[in-house]
């Protein structure tokens, strides 16, 4: 049990510290092992390329020692290397001093929030986005505004009134935060056209876009057309979009690996600030994630990420057509890990939860995803780690929790 008299000690920005709603189901998922979750945006564990895992690490530490020592902050310099030559294949031309590894992606989100935002700088991010971008600018006490989306992702003329509303209150905007990719949670694939629009939108008002890209790779073949996953980051010329990825989705999360892709500049400052925060990022999961790229695994393994989550997607489409038709309209996503739903009118999202709780079932309430305190009429499924037997079984257990609702219950 906590002491609360020690809360005293908290700075502004300790009491202030935002948690994760995902992280909350998470603890509620490990307490009833019966309980089906499309809550946790994982990847499916048995598309680990374990055998090939095991056969890189043997060799790595049976060298000199080296994979487990301290290394440079800027990170691994071969995997540096060799994320410029991939960075290349999306298009997007860059040198090592252009690069910093972080420990995942969040740690990116982290550090621009830390180096770049104010107390009070106005952050502009979709409505709804990725719950881990609000809690590090939340965190970082930036004003949180949103931007409405569509079916074709950010709505860029939402954007334009929301930046004027902020010049007219003496508040600019400072930056942009866009997953233009498959986006968490919607799965919405932002048109090439909007992405031209949102770097000529930077440029004119003098903001920054922070694009985060962790599902581009896990595209579903014969869906999206090829260039469809340019980078906005590939007709930056003048150092605007700091662009950030990872091998969370790719490889394994276990192996706490991403990257930065900004300007030298920039870069230099976020090689600080990581200093501060951990010094490097860990030695052997960088140097597996350089032996995965030099090997040829991950090239490998992608044909049977994108076919196994391509499946997963169906059985979830599937399940909802035959269970829930008429109840939920729900998206179909191109690529990613989730399937973003609109529940029936006058139902709410937390009640609902708590209601499928009781039928062993979790997902992710939607209004966790607003920064305006909207979308209680909203949940993200995540199709990618629930096996495809138990996604029927999980949607018919939300079907119950839908016929529970009380009588007379409203809408917040």
């Amino acid at each position: 049990m906590g002491n609360d008299t020690l809360t005293r000690f908290l700075s502004s920005t300790g009491r202030e510290l935002h948690g994760s709603a995902i992280r909350r189901m998470e603890t509620v998922a490990a307490r009833q092992p019966d309980l089906i979750s499309f809550a946790a945006g994982y990847p499916a564990a048995e598309l680990f390329p374990l055998d090939e895992l095991r056969a890189m690490t043997a060799d790595l530490l049976g060298g000199d020692g080296s994979a487990i020592q301290y290394g440079p902050t800027r990170g691994y310099a071969p995997l540096v290397a060799a994320l410029a030559e991939e960075m290349g294949r999306r298009s997007v031309a860059v040198t090592p001093p252009q690069l910093l590894v972080t420990t995942g992606s969040q740690q990116g989100l982290d550090l621009v929030a830390r180096v770049l935002v104010n107390r009070g700088d106005a952050v502009l991010m979709e409505l709804p986005t990725f719950t881990g971008a609000i809690a590090a600018f939340a965190n970082a006490q930036a004003r949180l505004e949103g931007v409405r989306q569509d079916g074709e992702g950010l709505d860029v003329d939402d954007l334009e009134s929301v930046t004027a509303r902020l010049r007219r209150d003496g508040t600019p905007a400072k930056l942009l935060y866009v997953v233009p990719n498959f986006q968490n949670p919607t799965g919405a694939l932002l048109s090439q056209a909007r992405r031209r629009a949102l770097l000529e939108w930077a440029n004119r008002h003098d903001c920054l876009i922070v694009e985060d890209d962790p599902y581009g790779a896990l595209f579903f073949e014969g869906e999206v057309p090829p260039g469809a996953t340019r980078p906005i980051k590939a007709d930056d010329d003048s150092g605007r979009v700091i662009y950030l990825s990872s091998f969370s989705k790719t490889l394994a999360p276990g192996f706490r690996v991403g990257w930065m892709a900004a300007d030298a500049t920039l870069v230099e400052r976020f090689e600080i600030a990581k200093q501060a925060a951990d010094l490097a990022s860990g030695t052997l999961d960088q140097r597996v994630a350089y032996e995965a790229m030099r090997r040829g695994v991950l090239e490998r393994l992608a044909p049977r990420l994108r076919a196994h989550y391509r499946a997963r997607r169906d059985a979830m489409t599937a399940a909802l057509r035959a269970r829930l038709e008429g109840r939920l309209a729900w998206s179909s996503p191109r690529g990613g890990f989730f399937v973003w739903a609109t529940l029936p009118p006058g139902e709410d999202d937390a009640a609902l939860l708590e209601r499928a709780v009781e039928q062993r079932l979790i997902f992710v309430a939607g209004s966790a995803f607003f920064v305006d305190g909207s979308g209680h009429d909203t949940i993200r499924l995540a199709f990618s780690a629930a096996p495809e037997l138990l996604i029927d079984e999980g949607v018919a257990r939300l079907g119950r929790a839908l016929d529970r609702r009380p009588v007379g219950s409203r809408t917040r």
